[in-house]
């Protein structure tokens, strides 16, 4: 688990997907303003408490917020954020990365 340090870093701008934003909008309204803060909060701080490294990437982390998790990776002062539905953990494998050769 990472735990940031906002005092010591710059503002970041967030850059949400085109994916993730047919997502939020997808989701109850409720959710939307609870996953939406959620992102905006990352500008301050990109690494906050609860905040998980994707094993396998190198710059890619996942945080919680309410029953959804956000995917992200801060790269050269930006965050690109995508959101994806907590499912089971082989259907999350299934959208979070490319299938491995001779799989589909």
């Amino acid at each position: 688990m990472y735990s940031g340090n906002s005092s010591s870093m710059a503002r970041y701008d967030v850059e949400i997907s085109r994916t993730a934003e047919k997502q939020l909008r997808k989701l109850p309204r409720a959710d939307q303003e609870r996953v939406a803060r959620r992102m905006s909060a990352l500008a301050v701080d990109p690494l906050p408490a609860g905040t998980r490294k994707l094993t396998d990437y190198d710059d890619v982390f996942r945080i919680r917020a309410g029953t959804y998790r956000i995917l992200y990776s801060v790269a050269e002062a930006a965050l690109i954020i995508i959101v994806l539905p907590v499912g089971s953990r082989s259907r999350r494998r299934d959208l979070s990365r490319p299938p491995r050769s001779g799989q589909r």
